[in-house]
Formats: structure tokens, sequence, C-alpha cells
């Protein structure tokens, strides 16, 4: 039980719920539902619903979405539950097997629209990993999707509008808010805090020391010190580590892919040849060459090496390696990439991290680990903590202990070092200690035991932050949004109309002011204002699910009359019914 109870200014709200006969059950007793991981199995009965969302101490704002959620539809006849989980059997049940019906999370990349094609194509839809996990097909998307690849730089912002209002009308995920990202450094010991973001690697390398040796951060989640696998979508969101670990052949700055392990490259068409950086080494000293590279995109796109009865493609990544059509090595330094996209996006194929052979060619038969379910066709190379891992990237790993530490050492002879066009790294040691909350994690930067908040810092933390000469607080741009997503596998989440429906029950506008304190901007679509057609920009409200209320408090009466004009209707008791 988490102890949660009802806010004080819910008492109109209990009073309704207890009007229609569908009170959340157990809130008199203080504690949250866990329970059903299906929709009701009567197809005339009340409808039941399940929600699954982190538990507070991983995601505080995600499970407030939740909760508020769960009482509107409660509010509305429709009988909710929260399921609450660990994040990574939060990311295990909606990525990996596909149990869920609605959760609550945070998608983890949005800068350019061709995210969307991973995260909605319906070649896709069985696999399991971040890539379409809602399950949607949908010929009209999967064309658009297809379009903004192949058009030309002047033609993809129409084609990209046309897929964002082909998306909001199929509805299945409801995006909610970008919260705004915050971390705490101290500028007494480091300068240059400003000159990259601090979700990648660029934010890592360039500092300048004064005067110290080692690079001190802190953590708010374990799931690093656990797992090391670049391929793992339980315990990767963000990867941070994986980027100063491991190299790929260009890195995203300041919105561009430029060359990072790859020396250079050229563009013939939709192919590209690359050119690697000479004398590249792993950290056990084995030499890095064009061999791993094309191994990389292979291996990725089929983790099994055709040893499986169909092909078992990494979890993350996907969408990015799905533009490679094919791979071909030239000599030791150089190889061609050809590609099903135009150069932009093209390009961002090269963002993947380049993976040793020799470590992971052994990683291919069928998982067998106690206590694990995996579907079919999950190899080693997805359930492997992979520790250490072997990298070429400018850090390497040092050692570690579970729930608490991470150290890292520099790569002294790493490319970067002495190349005047690259940031390099210019600590001696990482070191990463794991604090289980943002209020801990700003107390140990504001008592010089730590340099830097890797992790964001949540929103009701900040106004807790005080600012000297010594420790500032930085904002970034935010690339992360808040959603619910719908499993359109599972009826009634089969019908773009009722997933809209659940949809216009988020006043988002009133959870950016109560759940993030101001601390984030409502959004209707996923896209950045770079690619935002004028139709889905927040004005004064949600232009693709207005909610049906006011203030955060559905209008039970213009809900019913929604759902019955969408085909749905009541029992005596007010209970939504499933349709037949």
């Amino acid at each position: 039980m988490d102890g949660w109870r009802p806010r004080p200014d819910a008492a109109s709200r209990r009073a309704l719920l207890a009007a229609t006969g569908v009170g959340l059950a157990g809130a008199s007793a203080g504690c949250v539902r866990r329970a059903r991981n299906v929709t009701t199995r009567d197809p005339a009965g009340p409808l039941s619903v399940t929600i699954t969302t982190a538990v507070a101490d991983y995601d505080r704002e995600g499970i407030q979405i939740a909760r508020r959620l769960a009482e509107n539809l409660q509010l509305v006849g429709i009988d909710a539950a929260l399921r609450t989980v660990s994040r990574e059997e939060l990311r295990r049940s909606v990525l990996v097997n596909h149990d869920f019906e609605l959760y609550v999370a945070r998608q983890p990349e949005f800068s350019d629209p061709d995210f969307l094609y991973e995260l909605l194509h319906s070649r896709f839809s069985e696999e399991s990993g971040r890539q379409n996990p809602f399950g949607l097909t949908s010929r009209r998307v999967d064309e658009l999707l297809g379009r903004q690849r192949r058009a030309g730089r002047e033609d993809r912002p129409g084609v990209v509008a046309d897929l964002l209002s082909a998306v909001a009308e199929e509805c299945p995920f409801a995006p909610i808010c970008v919260p705004e990202e915050y971390r705490l450094v101290r500028e007494d010991r480091f300068t240059g805090w400003e000159e990259a973001h601090l979700g990648d690697r660029l934010g890592y390398l360039g500092l300048e020391p004064l005067g110290a040796d080692d690079l001190r951060g802190v953590l708010t989640d374990t799931l690093a010190t656990k797992n090391l696998n670049p391929l793992s979508v339980e315990f990767r969101n963000r990867g941070v580590f994986v980027d100063l670990v491991y190299d790929s052949l260009g890195v995203l700055d300041d919105g561009a892919v430029r060359p990072w392990l790859a020396e250079d490259w050229s563009w013939e068409g939709t192919t590209a040849t690359v050119t690697l950086r000479e004398d590249v080494a792993w950290h056990d000293g084995e030499p890095l060459d064009a061999h791993d590279v094309a191994f990389t995109y292979r291996f990725l796109a089929d983790t099994s090496r055709e040893g499986g009865s169909a092909p078992a493609p990494a979890p993350r990544y996907r969408g990015l390696v799905s533009m490679v059509e094919d791979v071909d090595v030239e000599d030791r330094r150089t190889l061609s990439l050809a590609v099903d996209a135009e150069p932009d996006p093209g390009v961002r194929a090269f963002l993947v991290p380049i993976l040793p052979e020799h470590v992971w060619e052994g990683r291919t038969d069928e998982a067998d680990l106690f206590g694990f379910r995996s579907t079919p066709g999950t190899t080693e190379a997805i359930v492997t903590d992979n520790v250490p891992p072997v990298g070429s990237g400018p850090f390497a790993f040092a050692d570690r202990t579970e729930r608490d530490r991470l150290a890292f050492e520099r790569t002294d002879d790493h490319f970067s070092r002495g190349d005047e066009g690259l940031p390099e790294a210019t600590v001696e040691r990482l070191l990463v200690t794991v604090h289980p909350r943002s209020t801990s994690a700003i107390e140990a930067v504001e008592a010089d035991d730590a340099d830097v908040t890797v992790s964001t810092l949540e929103a009701y933390s900040i106004a807790g932050v005080t600012e000297t000469d010594a420790v500032r607080l930085l904002t970034h741009p935010p690339r992360t949004y808040y959603y619910v997503g719908f499993n359109a596998r599972r009826a009634p989440f089969t019908d773009p109309k009722f997933r809209l429906l659940l949809a216009r029950l988020l006043d988002k506008g009133w959870l950016v002011e109560e759940v993030f304190e101001g601390e984030a901007s409502p959004i209707a679509s996923p896209a950045t204002e770079e690619w935002l057609p004028n139709s889905l920009a927040w004005v004064d409200g949600d232009p693709v699910a207005p909610f049906l209320g006011d203030d955060g408090e559905p209008n039970v009466s213009a809900v019913r009359g929604a759902f019955e004009r969408a085909g749905f209707s009541y029992d005596g008791e007010g209970r939504l019914l499933a349709r037949g």
C-alpha cells in the first residue's frame, strides 16, 4: 500500500462517487487497489479498466496523473483500478509483454518526428520493445510515417503536419505535458555546464575543472547500477552512461547529427560512405574496425543472427536500425550504409551505440533465466546485465555497487583527447552515487558531496533549491513528455473514438498546475515547436481532446452524452457498459 488518501478538496468528488455507486475500491481504507489485468470479461457487463504506473518512489508525478484519471473514470461510470509496479516491471509489462490496458509513463525522445516511426508503425505492433507498444495498426499512419522519411527537406514539414493530425485522430496515446528539465550543479568545481545538454554524452565532456580530478554525479534511479545493457528496455530510458561508454558513428549536437566515431561521411542518394577514425580500440584493448560497425547494425536487426525461427530484433534502437537496408564493409576503416530515407532524417541511424563483435557475437541463444518471463525469440543479448560493459567511449567502466554507486575511468587514448574539434573527458574519473529522492540529491550538491544531479529534478523539489555563488540551478530544453498509453490490441481500446473520449477526461492544464506545480507545459501533440502545425498548438486549451469539464472536474452529464453518441450505454446504476 502506498498510503494514498483522498485530498481534502475532494469531498464533492467522493459524494458523487458514492451517489453513482462506483467508488474507488479501498479509498476508505486509504489504499490504492492493485487489481485486474484485463477489462471486464462479460461483454455486456459494466466496463472495468486497470491503469498501470510506476510506484511513487520512482515517479511521483506519474502516479498522481494515474490517480486523477482513475478518479475521473469512476465519476463517469467506469470502474477503474490502479496497478502500481516498479519502474522496470512497468517497462517489462508494457514494452515487452504488452500486458496492460492503460498506462502512464514518460516518453524519452521527441526531438525529430521520425521517432514516431518506431513508436507507431504497424510493422512493429507485435514486437517487444519501445516500438509501437500500443499495437496500433493504421494504414494511413503507416503511409505518412513512410512518406516523412522519404520526403525532401522542403516537403517534410507538410508531411509531418499531416502525420501528426492522423496520429491525433487515432489517439493511440494521449500526450499530457512536457516537464521542465532542471539539474543542480556546482560552479566552484567546474565551469562550462551550459555548453551542452546534460541529458547525453556531450554534457559531461569539455567541462573546465577548477582543481577537481573527479566528476561527482548523483542519480535518483538505481536501475543503472543493476544493469548496463544498452539494449535493455527495462533498465534503459535515456542513456547518459551508454553514451559515455559506447561510441556511435555520429552525435546529436544542437539538433544536428555530427561525426563522432566516424571521421566523416558523404552521401550519394540515400547511401552513405562512412570513414572511421584511425586506431580506435575497445576498452579491453581489441581493435575496433568497420566489421564491428557492420556487425552492430546486423545484430540489432536480428540478435539471433538468423539462428531463430524468426528475426529477433533488439528492443531498443529499432526505429533507427530499421532505416538501414544494407551495410557493406569496404576496408578496415570504410563502409557504406544504404538507408530507406533521405539523408535527413536518415543520418539519425548513425546514433546507435557501436558494439564489439567479439563480446556480443556469443549472445544469440534463446534466453533462459530463472524467474524471467520473456517473449518467444528473446535472446541472451536482450537479458544480459552486460557487466562489465566493453565499449570504446571516452569513459570505461571501473566498478559498481548495486543500488548504491557506479564508477568510470577516463579512456586516455580516446580519439577525442587532443582533437581540438571535439569535446573531451577532462577528469580522471566519473563517480556516481544514488540518492532516493530529488530532495536528497539536491542536498548532496549543496553539501559539496556531488557536482551535478545527473537525473532531472522532480517538480516538487525545485522550490527547495537555494542557489549561491557555488550552486546553480540549470534548465535544459526538455526532451521527454508524459502521456497515457492505450493498448489498441484489446477491446474497447481498439476503438479510436473510445480512446479519444478517455483522453478528454484529462484536464492537462489543471495537471500542469496541480501535479507539476507549473513546471511543465501542456501539449496536444508529441512534437517540438519546430514541427508542430498551428492546428495542434496549445493556445487556450487542447485543440484535439478538449477536457469535458472544468478545473479538473469532469462534467458527468457531458461525458455520458459523449459516450452514448459514440455507441455506448449505461445501466440503471450509472455504470458504462461494455459493448457486445
